[in-house]
């Protein structure tokens, strides 16, 4: 199993830490250390993934908390909790133009106030091959964004100004609680989507839209 760098790191201090609890303390206190380390693994565990053969793949698991329109344009948002993996995918193949942080609150990532919330935008122009033959999503923008949640303190982007990214790509991971929102062009409406509000989705695996002829290539 493959774990997030942060996380293997935490896990092993708190593994570290067991034996002196145990002289120090009891058997029993180093042996919450080490339940401590397994449940830290097991938060910043990122299995693999496989994306379908086409669509504009979900960029995180969690439950689809978000469906709505601003101005002419869709957003679908993906909530995270703890138990799910926190390693967010790209929604689509392109190139990043932007890495945009914006500072703000860390309320419930599931609640109406979450939009007050620290966040990374990352803005990605799709490539033609994300965009299938007849080019529906070639040169508009998709944009991910990473939002902070009470508990999620750090938001992580694997990824800067200029990178190339296949669908399913790992771009990014949010710590403990949060959400990943995908903002469409206007050229994905709603008869478009593929999911609704209280779905379940997995990154990478489970199609959020499909738009006619927006079957990239799987990487």
């Amino acid at each position: 199993m493959r774990f997030v760098p942060d996380g293997r790191r935490y896990a092993g201090l708190l593994f570290a830490a067991a034996p002196v609890a145990t002289v120090l303390a009891t058997p029993i206190a180093g042996a919450a250390f080490v339940l401590a380390g397994a449940a830290t693994l097991h938060f910043f565990r990122d299995p693999p993934r496989s994306p379908p053969p086409s669509g504009v793949v979900s960029p995180a698991d969690g439950r689809v908390s978000v469906v709505r329109e601003e101005d002419d344009r869709l957003r679908v948002g993906v909530f995270m909790n703890v138990t799910d993996v926190h390693v967010n995918r790209a929604p689509i193949a392109g190139t990043v133009r932007e890495v945009e942080h914006v500072p703000g609150a860390h309320g419930p990532a599931f609640s109406k106030d979450s939009d007050r919330n620290e966040r990374v935008h990352l803005r990605i122009d799709a490539a033609e091959e994300a965009a299938g033959p007849a080019g529906a999503l070639d040169g508009t923008e998709v944009e991910l964004t990473q939002i902070a949640g009470a508990f999620a303190r750090r938001i992580h982007p694997w990824v800067e100004p200029g990178a190339t990214v296949e669908r399913g790509d790992r771009v990014g991971h949010i710590a403990f609680g949060s959400r990943a929102d995908v903002l469409f062009p206007s050229v994905v409406d709603r008869s478009d989507l593929e999911v609704s509000t209280g779905d379940t989705v997995r990154a990478s695996e489970s199609v959020l839209a499909t738009v006619e002829s927006a079957t990239d290539e799987t990487a």
